[in-house]
């Protein structure tokens, strides 16, 4: 028995259009699920390979989880969910974070509409006995003096992690999270495009090298799997060694 041998199983994407979102998605449908993701954009064709997206044989919808209400009114395309993966994620630079609009912002993406969409698909989950995964950040261990709103909701994210591992456990739903480091994505361009900034993290890092959406996608497989049937609440780090 192949015990990473999604056949035959739905998975849901949250922000799943591009970085590491995209990445997991496409490692769910290499092994044989049918992968379902949601973005911002109106359609699958605002998005472009040359910025990470591969929406090829992913299901594509769009959902705007700043909103509450479309979260609420969401109709899903499945009637079964084996697997959601909560990967949105949104960053201010320029010290917007620390001005209360844009905190508030960073905050609904980050953290509200986790556990929004992670109430909203809770009865699918239970019926399957499926498995939730929470993807967070390394941001999560450590300050991040530029973005407080980022931080917060990834060490929030952690917390909640945790407690819905515990209070879900009894639906038969196992809730888990993976803190990736510093992955090139489009969301860490302010960092990777910078090569003096680029040299910095990469010597902050013991293998040398920035992760990519794939080596995430590894930990989010393992952890739906029957591989992790009884890992319950953890979030696992994966980033290179970075915050050793």
């Amino acid at each position: 028995m192949n015990e990473l041998d999604f056949g035959g199983k739905q998975v849901l994407v949250v922000g799943g259009s591009s970085g590491i979102g995209n990445g997991i998605a496409q490692a769910f449908r290499a092994k044989g699920a049918h992968v379902a993701v949601y973005g911002t954009r109106a359609q699958a064709s605002d998005y472009s390979s040359a910025e990470g997206s591969h929406l090829d044989g992913l299901a594509y919808a769009q959902l705007d989880v700043s909103d509450p209400q479309a979260i609420e009114n969401l109709t899903p395309s499945f009637d079964r969910l084996d697997v959601l993966v909560l990967a949105q994620g949104a960053v201010i630079y320029r010290r917007g974070e620390f001005q209360m609009e844009g905190f508030r912002r960073v905050i609904e993406v980050n953290l509200m509409s986790l556990m929004a969409c992670a109430t909203k698909f809770h009865p699918m989950l239970s019926a399957a006995r499926g498995s939730l995964i929470i993807v967070s950040s390394t941001a999560a261990y450590h300050s991040t003096m530029g973005n407080p709103a980022y931080n917060a909701s990834k060490t929030g994210a952690v917390g909640l992690t945790r407690t819905l591992g515990e209070a879900w456990a009894e639906s038969g739903i196992r809730v888990n999270g993976i803190a990736p480091g510093l992955v090139d994505t489009k969301m860490t361009k302010a960092t990777t495009a910078n090569p003096k900034r680029l040299e910095g993290a990469l010597e902050r890092i013991p293998l040398k090298r920035l992760g990519t959406p794939a080596d995430m996608a590894g930990a989010a497989l393992f952890l739906a799997s029957p591989l992790a049937s009884y890992v319950v609440g953890q979030t696992i780090i994966v980033d290179g060694g970075l915050i050793l």
